[in-house]
């Protein structure tokens, strides 16, 4: 194992005997929610996971070293967000160098999950296309790195869709594009986040964590190697009206314009002032799609791995 990888000695067993195991992401940690907030459900989708009987493993860089798998202190040392970056593909050699410590996005986490042999990630939205108002002034779209990432890295993504903060239908068309495999778990249709229906329909339906795994397996078995995405609706007691969501989204994309906010702090500040404008409901919607998607993605480990010991 590369040096820059520390593996928690119960991840590290984990993999060693192939029991199932979970990748998490740390970016909604350090960047995506509000202390306490984040901090409790970090440990909450943690405990979901383990009460399924599989082991949790958040990924974040601490002091330039990749963890695979946290402490309970780590855990706490990343909610408290002063100087935490958001680590991405490009990152991880100058974090590294630095000895900088920060949550690690997507893209990021399934990196690091590849590298160390988890086969299964659970986060909240993936990142994509922005809208047409964050635009470049060069005329290009901001297309987030987690697209290609998944067309990269092959790692089964459970989430509740791409963040209804972007440009959903553009970025069904760059993972076609891309070769990506997009599930709808239990829906024919692409959830679209903080809502259960985009109205954009998936090609793909799985109905139990079995079939989510068998659909991977035959994938990479063909010599494809490319992540699977699988895209789960929020619960329904949560979820938001589409509506009610498409005009606060669209009035904080234009206080982004006016701010000239781009880059990797765009999705921080419309996820926030979302919250803010809807009193709070949305991250009660984000949290409750975070614990549901943990439940799935450990159901779908569990499955792979004895999917794998059947096959000795």
């Amino acid at each position: 194992m590369l040096k820059p990888y520390h593996i928690l000695p119960e991840v590290s067993r984990a993999l060693k005997e192939k029991q199932p195991v979970v990748a998490l992401e740390s970016t909604v940690i350090t960047h995506g929610l509000p202390y306490p907030h984040n901090l409790k459900i970090a440990e909450e989708m943690e405990n979901i996971i383990r009460a399924e009987s599989v082991q949790p493993a958040t990924i974040a860089v601490l002091g330039g070293k990749i963890q695979v798998g946290v402490k309970s202190i780590d855990l706490a040392r990343l909610s408290n967000t002063q100087g935490m970056r958001k680590i991405s593909l490009r990152d991880f050699g100058y974090a590294n160098v630095k000895s900088l410590s920060g949550g690690t996005t997507v893209a990021g986490t399934m990196f690091v999950a590849h590298q160390v042999g988890i086969r299964v990630f659970a986060t909240g939205g993936i990142g994509g296309v922005h809208r047409t108002s964050l635009m470049d002034k060069s005329g290009m779209y901001d297309i987030s790195t987690d697209l290609y990432a998944l067309a990269r890295f092959p790692v089964i993504v459970v989430c509740a869709g791409a963040k209804a903060i972007l440009n959903l239908a553009a970025t069904l068309e760059v993972l076609e594009t891309l070769g990506v495999p997009v599930i709808g778990y239990q829906t024919d249709e692409f959830p679209a986040f903080f809502y259960q229906s985009s109205g954009l329909k998936t090609t793909l339906r799985a109905d139990s964590p079995q079939e989510v795994v068998a659909i991977a397996e035959a994938h990479w078995s063909l010599g494809f190697q490319t992540g699977v995405l699988v895209g789960v609706p929020p619960p329904i007691d949560g979820a938001l009206k589409a509506e009610e969501v498409e005009k606060v989204i669209e009035k904080a994309l234009l206080e982004a314009e006016d701010q000239n906010i781009r880059g990797q702090t765009v999705t921080p500040f419309l996820l926030e002032r979302v919250n803010q404008m809807t009193a709070g409901k949305s991250l009660q919607t984000n949290l409750g799609l975070l614990r549901n998607n943990a439940l799935v993605a450990a159901q779908i480990s569990k499955s792979s791995a004895r999917r794998r010991w059947q096959a000795v």
